[in-house]
């Protein structure tokens, strides 16, 4: 036995959780880092992005620009200001527009911003070291844009207050939509997600740009299952958005979400590394630690998947640990299971196979099954209750 254990292949710290990921820009790479920590991933790209060369309306922000320099152009990432100057490139105005953008002064919101601005042969003024849009805001308002006429690349996100804050102050502001979202045009991944997400069988779903989480919520509102979506993640699936403006969609609902400290797609990862082992349920029984987690349980460290039905019996069984289920309640908790108490008894067996410990669950005759849980535990549990 000890040598079994010794060669039983080692699992990640997302190994048995099943995380839904809604990005359509960057999806394969934050699905990689997420199974490669034991995840399964759910893919479902709640957005498509319009391609820039199709772009009517950054094509008519390019040329008003052209037409009219501003006097400050704000650029907030790397990859729009890229795509923005490639994209006016492949439409014949890329000189045109980078000899207007040599007349402005440019702020940017970040090393890897003032990165893409340099590879295009021009010079930031400014760029803050916190990375923040909130203290480019407050250095423009501080200098005063009463009559300023300021360019702001936009990116798929909303930037709160950032815009209404300097028309308040007094400038004009255009917009560059660099990257605009539209729905995807197969809406069937999404639809698999939210059904995913309210029947429970998720276990988190990650957020990287705040109208994914919209259009994630704008189609389960279609389906009519917003309310569903909504109590899933606000109590069993959890919510792990990039940033707080990611949250913005979630939190205007009243869904609490967690987020990393740097609003980054590894530290998003890591974030989920600690969060969902720390919500499975641990129990000691039948002298085994046994640890719950969404399609999977660790018996003694071990990863042993166990089918749908199964963790939905041995859910069932956990929220009274050591207390006799009976057969009918154990029934219905099995999904289209009909009347039959028979299935009970067939998906019992299949799950005693699939912890690999037939003791951990004890059948009491005439009334139903029970999680033998160690006497001590019992003991608090008794208390408890």
């Amino acid at each position: 036995m000890d040598d079994e254990r010794e060669q039983s292949p080692e699992h990640g710290p997302l190994a048995g959780f099943t995380v839904g990921v809604t990005a359509a820009r960057r999806a394969d790479e934050l699905g990689a880092l997420l199974e490669r920590r034991g995840a399964a991933v759910l893919h479902a790209p709640a957005l498509r992005i319009v391609p820039l060369s199709d772009d009517s309306e950054l094509l008519a922000a390019t040329k008003e620009i052209i037409g009219r320099a501003p006097d400050i152009a704000v650029a907030t990432t790397a990859i729009g200001f890229r795509g923005w100057v490639e994209a006016a490139d492949g439409w014949g105005f890329g000189e045109d527009l980078l000899e207007r953008l040599r007349e402005v002064r440019i702020l940017a919101r970040g090393p890897k911003v003032k990165g893409a601005i340099r590879a295009a042969g021009l010079t930031e003024e400014w760029s803050p070291a916190s990375e923040s849009m909130a203290e480019v805001l407050d250095r423009l308002l501080e200098e005063g844009v009463d009559g300023l006429r300021i360019a702001v690349q936009l990116h798929g996100e909303p930037l709160p207050g950032f815009v209404e804050s300097l028309r308040a102050g007094g400038a004009e502001v255009l917009g560059v939509p660099v990257y605009r979202w539209l729905p995807p045009e197969d809406i069937g991944p999404v639809d698999r997600l939210i059904d995913a997400a309210v029947a429970r069988t998720l276990d988190a779903v990650t957020f990287t740009s705040a109208p994914a989480a919209a259009s994630l919520l704008s189609r389960a509102e279609e389906r009519g299952l917003a309310d569903d979506l909504l109590a899933a993640l606000g109590h069993d699936v959890l919510p792990a958005c990039v940033g707080p403006v990611t949250a913005l969609p979630l939190q205007a609902r009243g869904v609490d979400t967690v987020q990393p400290e740097r609003f980054r797609l590894g530290p998003l990862v890591q974030l989920l590394c600690r969060e969902l082992p720390s919500r499975a349920r641990t129990l000691p029984v039948a002298g085994h630690r046994v640890e719950i987690r969404g399609h999977a349980v660790l018996v003694d460290g071990e990863l042993r998947p166990v089918p749908p039905a199964g963790m939905s019996l041995l859910r069932t069984l956990s929220r009274r640990p050591g207390w006799v289920v009976s057969r009918a309640e154990l029934l219905r908790a099995l999904p289209g299971a009909g009347r039959d108490e028979h299935a009970v008894e067939t998906a019992m067996a299949r799950l005693r196979t699939a912890l690999g410990a037939p003791k951990l669950i004890q059948t009491v005759v005439k009334r139903g099954y029970r999680l033998a849980l160690d006497p001590a535990a019992d003991a608090k549990y008794d208390a408890a209750v």
